[in-house]
């Protein structure tokens, strides 16, 4: 098979294609092999203008379906390639082309009338399972970046392209809960449209050809044609993750040489939307690629993930539509550091020793007045970096509806307070943790089907998200109603490991924190979601690198609620301001539980355990701050001095100090590279007097206690008074 001047189809050009499709018929499945290979390569090498990559790619793909057997409509087929061709022409002449579904229809239309006259489709080769790629030889592992292609764009392509597929995979879920609702599929087409276009226009053929199939799977169920199923639904939200993985290689080949890696499955995948076949489910098609957020697999029992509100109502689909500028991350962050700066010379400016004479009154209102601005600016600025926990959530979504998917089990997921607002750094440090426990939640936590039926509980389980402000502080709730946590098998699964003697003495608190050890799982069955003890050490690793606890409570049977507690923001550190002989130490609010000056009968030493208070008839353990830091000048008998008691759930400590000089709210800063990283020191600040004080890290500070060797001092049963 040539071109009309002889020269091989390898080298065609679009005119070429246009002359040797007419000359061909349904049965020329070798000649039709051949156009559709030589079509791939003038679309994904780079040999026609970018505004014309994709039709070609879309003739190419197309040509596949009548090779394979897999097209519904054989003239119909030959229509939307004739029209494809024809739009790359335009295009590559730098004419405007509104090549989209209609414009294929309109063609398909017109070639009805002669379908009669059409061959009957005869395979000339064997069949082979739908969705797999026939004699279409692999492309290669990379694209290369055009030479042309605009470097200043692709950032804000790939962040807005972004958004769209999140916000697209919402309206998926929302769908498959409400398949009539007809805004839910417009918000997906708008969204692959979208991407479509902007990848087209920017060089980026494979994006823009995928977008376009994943856009026509849409508008098939938009105009009725098909239903939209689950089938149909694992195809779409694996279509989401495609193009995230496709947009990651984008930002790859930005960041380095210009190669774009191709992600695994991609080109099952868009055989699979090609040829899209509403009666087979999509786990029969291919396997789930790797570049999914979870591996939801087919399962006997059908799998539901519906976002439910608090109140019952339906979910939102769309954000509020208020204006918004872009900023730079590290540009807002400079503002913040800034702020910071400018809080702490106003403080220090309020604290000289000219004012405390009380004879500048004027200056003193000034003085007072500006201060009241500069918080107020501090109060804006820290909003700035402030986001709603919704992405998240919805994210969560997704996650719950695979697990449920690949655990066999239907599970309704309600979110309540997602437009609570927290830090944007801690947005991203939380996601990690949140992820990790929900999937345990559905897999561990709630009951198969049959199993809840058998225990009398209804065979949907529910798994709750909620978040809400609390004395400050944010707290993120995750509850199922499953199985509970059962205190004997932890204690057993414990001393199996050696992490403890024995359960003597041990709270159902202290028991249940044993799931944070690393490695430590009760789990039976090793599966490929959980059960390998990994996870949820890194659940409160991440969680204490911005300062938040959390606390479990759980009842065998009626199920498990985990309480995350987390600060508004890194950037700004709510804390008690104590005083330690010559020193000056910062603890964090959200770990202070009260402090008080003990009496001598509530002090003793208990063999095993040291220094304890007895406190409400509980012995608590007593850190002296100055031995552990080494600080000069300090009170040694608790009897001088205030105890403050802090820690988490029942596992609470009284750190021994000379004085509360107050509370404070401190800009928090590292301790830079000089001195790296301190143990039990999470960062410092600097006061209104100009000095430095050191914020305690409360858990970091317990550990080192408990590690640290006592001095060599008398200890008596009783303190005298």
């Amino acid at each position: 098979m040539q071109t009309s001047d002889g020269s091989p189809v390898s080298s065609l050009n679009l005119d070429d294609a246009a002359t040797l499709l007419m000359q061909l018929e349904a049965t020329d499945t070798a000649d039709l092999a051949m156009l559709r290979d030589a079509l791939t390569d003038l679309a994904f090498e780079n040999r026609v203008p970018h505004r014309a990559q994709p039709f070609v790619a879309r003739a190419a793909r197309v040509l596949g379906t009548i090779v394979n057997g897999t097209a519904p409509d054989i003239p119909a087929a030959f229509a939307d390639v004739s029209a494809a061709i024809e739009d790359a022409m335009r295009a590559s002449d730098g004419n405007d082309v509104t090549s989209d579904r209609a414009v294929w229809s309109a063609a398909a239309s017109v070639a009805a009338s002669v379908a009669t006259s059409v061959p009957a489709f005869t395979r000339a080769e064997p069949e082979v399972p739908f969705g797999q790629r026939r004699s279409l030889p692999p492309a290669a592992g990379v694209d290369q970046l055009p030479d042309d292609a605009d470097r200043d764009l692709l950032p804000d392509f790939i962040t807005e392209s972004n958004e769209c597929v999140v916000n697209s995979e919402v309206a998926l879920l929302r769908l498959e809960e409400y398949p009539d609702d007809e805004e839910a599929v417009n918000t997906v087409f708008r969204a692959f449209h979208t991407v479509k276009g902007t990848s087209a226009f920017l060089g980026l053929p494979r994006i823009a050809a995928f977008a376009h199939e994943a856009e026509s799977l849409l508008s098939r169920v938009r105009d009725k044609e098909i239903a939209y199923t689950k089938g149909c639904a694992d195809l779409s939200l694996r279509s989401a993750d495609m193009l995230k993985a496709l947009l990651v290689s984008v930002e790859t080949g930005l960041n380095d040489d210009g190669k774009l890696p191709i992600p695994d499955g991609y080109h099952a995948l868009l055989d699979a939307l090609t040829g899209y076949d509403p009666t087979r489910d999509a786990d029969e098609i291919f396997p789930l690629p790797p570049t999914a957020a979870t591996a939801p697999a087919s399962a006997p029992a059908p799998a539901t993930a519906s976002p439910v509100n608090g109140n019952g109502n339906k979910a939102r689909v769309e954000s509020n539509a208020d204006a918004t500028i872009r900023v730079r991350t590290d540009r807002l962050d400079r503002l913040i550091d800034m702020v910071g700066e400018l809080v702490i010379a106003q403080s220090m400016i309020a604290g000289d020793a000219l004012f405390g004479a009380g004879t500048q009154h004027d200056l003193l209102r000034k003085v007072t007045h500006a201060g009241k601005i500069v918080r107020e600016l501090q109060g804006l600025s820290m909003s700035m970096r402030m986001v709603p926990l919704r992405a998240t959530f919805q994210k969560l979504t997704r996650v719950v509806r695979d697990t449920a998917s690949k655990a066999a089990k239907t599970v309704q997921f309600v979110t309540d307070g997602d437009d609570v607002e927290i830090d944007r750094n801690m947005v991203d440090v939380l996601g990690d943790p949140l992820v990790h426990m929900v999937r345990n939640a559905v897999d561990h936590g709630v009951e198969g089907p049959d199993e809840r039926e058998a225990n009398g509980k209804p065979r949907l389980g529910v798994v709750r998200l909620h978040a809400y402000h609390a004395s400050g502080n944010v707290v993120v709730e995750l509850q199922d109603d499953g199985r509970g946590l059962h205190r004997d098998k932890i204690v057993r699964k414990a001393i199996e490991k050696g992490l403890i003697d024995s359960d003597k003495g041990m709270t159902d608190s202290d028991v249940f924190n044993l799931i944070f050890a690393p490695g430590f799982s009760t789990a039976e069955q090793i599966t490929d979601i959980s059960g390998r003890g990994v996870g949820m050490d890194v659940v409160r690793r991440n969680l204490e690198k911005i300062r938040g606890r959390i606390d479990i409570t759980s009842a065998p049977g009626k199920g498990t609620t985990f309480a995350i507690r987390l600060p508004l923001t890194l950037a700004v550190t709510d804390g008690m301001l104590v005083r330690v002989g010559d020193e000056r130490f910062i603890v964090p609010l959200t770990h202070i539980h009260m402090s008080f000056r003990p009496e001598p009968a509530m002090l003793s030493t208990v063999v095993g355990r040291g220094e304890v208070v007895l406190l409400r008839g509980t012995l608590l353990p007593i850190i002296r701050l100055h031995r552990l830091f080494d600080v000069a000048g300090a009170v040694q008998s608790p009897l001088d001095g205030l105890l403050m008691v802090v820690g988490d759930g029942d596992r609470r400590t009284a750190l021994l100090v000379d004085d509360l000089l107050g509370q404070q709210q401190v800009v928090a800063k590292t301790l830079g590279d000089g001195l790296g990283k301190v143990q039990g020191v999470s960062g410092g600040a600097i006061l209104g007097d100009g000095r430095v004080g050191l914020i305690l890290d409360v858990t970091e500070t317990v550990a080192l206690a408990q590690s640290h060797e006592p001095s060599p001092v008398r200890r008596e049963r009783h303190y005298a008074a």
